[in-house]
């Protein structure tokens, strides 16, 4: 990465997330943020989200960590889980944006951002792809990203949240 270089990160939160959990630990946002500006020179970071009224204060907490985050109206299924859909809205978002960033950073395993890695690899605008583990990501993803994708797995030490103990 060029020192200069202004770069956009465009997450999944809930592949993250449920990516992390997976992996048996809980991710620090405010730790990640800062790793995504030191790593990777990430300048504006879009986390999308699917809305629910009672997270108001974790979607609180991303703002004050320095996350753009993009709300989207959820869903229930038939067995009441909520879904957000937030893939078309990431794509949308890395496209009316491909002007004003150097190169792009993408968070998810979810092998449905397999075009547009593809696109920005082939642009040369793809800093990396930030799968939380190489065993639950799309092949597809994995093959488009080819040597830009990097598994969260080994940062835990780095980026786990540790509830602060009472003094």
């Amino acid at each position: 990465m060029r020192k200069n270089e202004n770069n956009f990160a465009f997450i999944d939160s809930n592949n993250l997330n449920l990516g992390i959990q997976k992996l048996g630990w809980k991710l620090d946002y405010r730790k990640f943020r800062i790793y995504l500006a030191e790593k990777y020179r990430v300048s504006k970071a879009y986390i999308f989200i699917g809305f629910v009224p009672l997270n108001q204060s974790l979607y609180n907490k991303l703002q004050e960590a320095d996350f753009v985050v993009q709300l989207k109206p959820t869903v229930s299924d038939e067995n009441g889980n909520i879904k957000g859909n937030v893939d078309a809205d990431l794509v949308l978002r890395a496209a009316l944006d491909i002007q004003q960033y150097d190169k792009a950073v993408i968070v998810s395993s979810d092998g449905d951002f397999y075009s547009l890695v593809q696109h920005l690899y082939g642009i040369t605008k793809l800093a990396a792809v930030l799968s939380p583990d190489y065993e639950h990501c799309s092949r597809l993803l994995r093959r488009a990203a080819r040597e830009k994708i990097y598994f969260m797995n080994n940062l835990r030490k780095k980026l786990e949240y540790k509830r602060k103990s009472a003094a």
